[in-house]
């Protein structure tokens, strides 16, 4: 499965970095957000994870 060329696993799998930094850059504090964000973000972070896994152990 791809998008313009590109694997959707390996999408999501960047998408999931970039969460995963935010998320502790906030837990940390390094980064000033309301707790609401990161809870939303959080959320976003463990559906984007579960789907870039199911999509990777099908894949393979």
């Amino acid at each position: 499965m791809k998008i313009g060329g590109l694997s959707i696993i390996l999408i999501l799998g960047i998408c999931n970095f970039i969460l995963l930094v935010f998320q502790l850059g906030t837990g940390l504090r390094l980064i000033k957000v309301s707790f609401g964000i990161h809870k939303k973000t959080g959320i976003i972070l463990f559906v984007c994870a579960f789907l870039h896994g199911i999509l990777a152990f099908f894949a393979r």
